[in-house]
């Protein structure tokens, strides 16, 4: 065979590495898996509590004091038991009142302050943002002595109430949070409003408020949860007076009464943390928005 024939010999191409659906499918997990490593492993990590309090919760006496960490049996009886062994519905009753009032007297009170300090310019506007600044940084066990007097006097210790009507005087994190946010809203609209004769409540209620939902929505959500955990004013005010625990801290009476009974004690924090978790899953979207939206201008 000449040398000539050799070179026109057609030299076949390598075979091509063809990929099948099913193939393509798992690279492309696997590159996800890659990318999000270290947010999986984060997620994993804030929910192993969740899970060991739900299966816990499902342990009986004996087994929660050992090292097993899936019950067997099933213990049902310990959600029948968070029932009949506490009065569960009043002290979710209780915080429902609490956190609820709370909420609504904070944004009756700190919406409008809010607007005050980031759309109206009078003398003064900065030190009162300034004093609502250090208002956040008091300490709150430095006013308790006083504040305790006052409300002895008038006689609503024994109650919530010390603990939801200075809410009706705004909350200045509420303030501050709320103010930041108004101030990402274009002064256009408020002058446009002003034109069209709308007064100051006017423009508030009917320009500010619809285009602030998401920060109100999350200023509210950060009252809510705060109140539906709150454990030092109850123990405070209404330490004496069974009747107006709220969950939080009848979760600690309850505990310290029932040392040894951890299923029931994690039947109870699982449908303590329930409701909240099932509100923050619903506003999830508002929350971050209002959250995420705020300070973008200063």
């Amino acid at each position: 065979m000449s040398a000539a024939t050799t070179a026109e010999r057609p030299v076949a191409a390598p075979p091509s590495r063809s990929f099948t659906p099913r193939s393509r499918h798992s690279r492309l997990t696997l590159t996800w898996i890659a990318e999000h490593a270290f947010m999986l492993a984060l997620a994993l990590l804030f929910m192993f509590p969740i899970v060991f309090v739900l299966l816990t919760s499902f342990m009986g006496p004996q087994q929660t004091l050992t090292g097993a960490l899936w019950p067997h049996p099933f213990a049902f009886s310990n959600y029948s038991r968070a029932f009949t062994g506490a009065p569960l519905a009043r002290w979710f009753a209780n915080s429902l009142e609490y956190a609820g009032l709370s909420t609504i007297f904070m944004i009756l009170s700190s919406v409008p302050a809010a607007y005050v300090l980031a759309k109206m310019k009078f003398r003064g506007s900065n030190v009162i943002f300034m004093c609502i600044i250090f208002a956040m940084l008091l300490p709150p066990q430095v006013t308790v002595v006083p504040v305790y007097v006052m409300w002895s006097k008038i006689g609503l210790t024994g109650s919530l109430w010390p603990l939801i009507l200075p809410n009706l005087l705004g909350d200045a994190f509420s303030v501050f949070l709320l103010r930041q946010f108004f101030l990402t809203i274009p002064n256009e609209y408020i002058d446009a409003a002003r034109i069209d004769g709308c007064g100051e409540l006017g423009t508030l209620l009917r320009v500010v408020v619809p285009m602030s939902k998401a920060g109100i929505a999350a200023s509210g959500l950060f009252l809510f949860f705060a109140m539906w955990n709150d454990y030092y004013g109850p123990l405070l005010y209404a330490s004496e007076n069974a009747s107006a625990w709220p969950v939080a801290y009848g979760l600690a009476t309850f505990h310290s009464v029932h040392g040894t009974d951890w299923g029931t004690t994690m039947a109870i924090t699982l449908l303590v943390t329930l409701p909240v978790m099932i509100i923050f899953f619903f506003a999830q979207r508002v929350f971050v928005e209002g959250v995420t939206l705020t300070g973008v201008k200063g």
